[in-house]
């Protein structure tokens, strides 16, 4: 389960968090727009998007991607596996998704290659989760 009150360094007052690297709130804004328009795009993907309105997949993304990037607390925690059990997303869908993230996140120079790593291994911790599956198998 994703907690949105993830651990961060933010008690190290010296350390940004990537949140605030990538240009906070204001950003995630910006940078879902994008991804979306990416994703929307991809014949393989816009499947997904077919469960719930634009609107909604976009909240909830930027929900996601406060608490990865360790913005500030918005809600409750998330069950990741949960909300994505009926879809099907299997390993390949998975890392096509962080693709066009890391994409938007570097064709808008939001982020230092550093950053990008951190980023994908945050969110790859999450790759069970949302694809429902142990292993390497790959629907």
């Amino acid at each position: 389960m994703l907690s949105i009150f993830a651990e961060s360094c933010r008690s190290c007052l010296h350390h940004r968090t990537l949140f605030d690297r990538i240009g906070g709130a204001e950003a995630i804004d910006s940078l879902v727009e994008k991804f979306y328009s990416r994703v929307l795009n991809d014949p393989e993907l816009r499947i997904f998007s077919q469960q719930a309105t634009i609107d909604r997949l976009k909240h909830m993304q930027k929900l996601f991607f406060n608490a990865v990037l360790d913005g500030p607390a918005l809600i409750e925690p998330l069950n990741l596996a949960h909300i994505h059990q009926h879809l099907g997303i299997t390993r390949s869908d998975f890392g096509r998704f962080v693709n066009h993230l890391i994409d938007v996140l570097e064709a808008e120079h939001m982020i230092q290659r550093g950053d990008a790593t951190e980023i994908v291994f945050r969110i790859a911790t999450y790759t069970d989760e949302i694809t429902g599956l142990d292993g390497f198998e790959d629907g």
